[in-house]
């Protein structure tokens, strides 16, 4: 038998629960929703605190605290450098650390970070044809 979720209740302080639901509302999702995101990137930051979570365009993204650097950036940065972290830091100009902290966080949640890799990928892809074809079409 497969489980969906957990059951797990609790109580809040006073207000807790109305400010959830009006931050939920701004969300556009539902309090029981952001309440369960911010169980789980809560337990996730404790396990990797130089690891915060960010809205962008694509959705939510681990994110490299004090950077501008999604923890899929960096990953694919030291694939690049044939995982060698003293050269990707050099090129990200980051701190060892937080390469390291990367890479301890794409340790726990590789199919999270790797589907955010080959999304980029095939984004790039596509806006590479893109430009080829325009350039075609301007005879170049």
């Amino acid at each position: 038998m497969c489980r969906m979720s957990d059951h797990f209740s609790l109580r809040l302080k006073p207000g807790t629960t109305e400010r959830l639901r009006r931050r939920a509302q701004r969300a556009g999702t539902a309090p029981r929703t952001l309440a369960q995101r911010y169980v789980e990137e809560g337990i996730r930051h404790d396990d990797h605190p130089l690891i915060h979570f960010v809205d962008e365009r694509g959705g939510r993204r681990a994110r490299l605290i004090g950077t501008g650097l999604d923890v899929w950036e960096v990953v694919a940065t030291v694939r690049d450098n044939a995982n060698d972290l003293s050269r990707s830091t050099e090129y990200l100009a980051i701190s060892q650390a937080l390469v390291e902290a990367a890479v301890s966080y794409y340790g726990n949640y590789r199919d999270e970070i790797d589907a955010e890799i080959t999304l980029n990928t095939e984004e790039w892809r596509r806006g590479y044809e893109a430009f080829g074809a325009g350039q075609r079409a301007l005879g170049a």
